[in-house]
């Protein structure tokens, strides 16, 4: 059984254009090598559809002469290739939960660090699990715990700082619930409102077991009736725990839905059938654009953070390899990552994702601060009108209080069983 469905996260990325106020006058990124457009190398990219942009294919022909050929597949299906067809892709593009299935393959290659222009400005989010110096949770898949190998063909992740990489970070951000302010009329402040009865046939929990079960579990640890040793590992006294208390409460009639797919969210959300239900950073975002009030709320326990990376399969070698390398840093140069934080995503180098956007743009998105002017997304709509500030304030705010991060646990089989009982119930 699928812990991930066809219907993926954050799907705003696919086909963005790029218009009015994204990175106007800003100049080409150069010093790379110009090879490639002789004998162009094409890259075949595996991953989710959601990180797969024809804009960034676009401007990475135009800049390296690389042809970038996406191969969309859902989550699961990604590690499978990885495990079992390392020579169908180049790029591979892929959670860092994910990285426990993968890796004992032995089929990724660990990145040279030597390679990557940039690797020491990686954000320390995940060279070091902080942000400005803090340490930041670390339940679940933290990405600092699987981030560094021993050696580039290890199958071991490496507990100190080496120069072999196992992803290089795409994209990463930190969830929590979204809810309709107009409709709800107290302040909402922790996760334990998810199954507050208050909101009774007005919640929903998403139906991705994996990720649904540790917004549950923050929820029921908000209860104070327990609390976890991780999260993102429960043992499966803490699975039944958890489980019985979704059930309790679904046959209390507190859930309006089981969402799987990012429009059905917004759809709950913007016709008002759900007023308090689990979500994700764009599709707040589109439920505004339609002109209904939604926020992406600040809890008191904190965020669920997830990150994405860049992977090598190991039968890669020569132009092949070589380019890769290229693609990636040109990723990490800054056109690509501001092209990502104005999705209200996080890049993995903010230094240079800053050289690419408007000083405006950067406070928005980056310092917490009100926008002095509109705010437009990579393909140029409007997200907000000068005078808003984003939901949950600075990079520094929202990614200091992450709580725990999505995890594949020892018990998933189980889990995913227990899952699919509280479905069904």
């Amino acid at each position: 059984m699928s812990h991930e469905v066809k219907f993926t996260r954050r799907t705003l990325l696919r086909g963005a254009g790029l218009g009015a106020g994204a990175g106007l006058a800003l100049g080409p990124i150069t010093g790379f090598p110009a090879v490639h457009a002789a004998e162009p190398v094409t890259l075949r990219y595996l991953g989710t559809a959601v990180n797969q942009s024809a804009e960034i294919a676009r401007k990475v022909k135009e800049d390296l002469g690389i042809i970038i050929e996406y191969i969309p597949v859902v989550t699961d299906e990604v590690s499978k290739r990885a495990v079992t067809q390392p020579n169908s892709f180049d790029i591979l593009d892929t959670e860092f939960f994910s990285l426990k299935k993968i890796l004992p393959s032995g089929n990724v290659l660990g990145m040279d660090a030597k390679r990557i222009k940039n690797a020491d400005k990686i954000s320390s989010v995940f060279t070091r699990g902080e942000v400005a110096g803090k340490s930041i949770g670390d339940q679940g898949t933290a990405p600092k715990k699987v981030f560094y190998l021993e050696g580039q063909t290890g199958k071991s992740f490496a507990t100190a700082p080496t120069e072999w990489i196992t992803l290089i970070p795409v994209t990463y951000n930190a969830d929590t619930l979204g809810i309709r302010p107009d409709l709800i009329k107290r302040p909402v402040t922790s996760w334990k409102d998810l199954l507050d009865p208050e909101f009774k046939g007005k919640a929903s929990i998403l139906n991705i077991p994996s990720i649904g079960i540790m917004d549950a579990a923050m929820a029921v640890e908000a209860l104070g009736d327990y609390t976890y040793p991780d999260k993102g590992n429960m043992t499966k006294a803490e699975i039944d725990r958890t489980i019985k208390v979704l059930i309790e409460a679904k046959r209390a009639g507190q859930f309006r839905a089981f969402w799987q797919d990012f429009n059905e969210s917004v759809n709950l959300m913007a016709s008002g059938e759900t007023v308090i239900q689990s979500m994700w950073s764009p599709a707040v975002t589109k439920v505004r654009t339609q002109g209904v009030p939604c926020t992406y709320q600040p809890l008191k326990e904190g965020y669920r953070a997830w990150a994405t990376g860049f992977g090598l399969p190991k039968t890669l070698s020569g132009r092949k390899l070589d380019a890769a390398y290229d693609f990636v840093n040109w990723f990490l140069s800054g056109w690509a990552g501001a092209y990502l934080n104005r999705q209200g995503y996080y890049s993995a180098v903010p230094e240079t994702a800053k050289t690419q956007m408007e000083p405006y743009e950067w406070a928005y998105w980056m310092e917490g601060k009100v926008a002095e002017k509109d705010i437009h997304g990579p393909d140029g709509g409007l997200l907000e009108k000068a005078g808003a500030t984003r939901d949950g304030g600075s990079f520094e705010a929202r990614m200091g209080a992450v709580a725990c991060w999505n995890a594949l646990m020892d018990e998933n089989t189980y889990m995913v069983r227990k899952w699919n009982e509280f479905i069904a119930a």
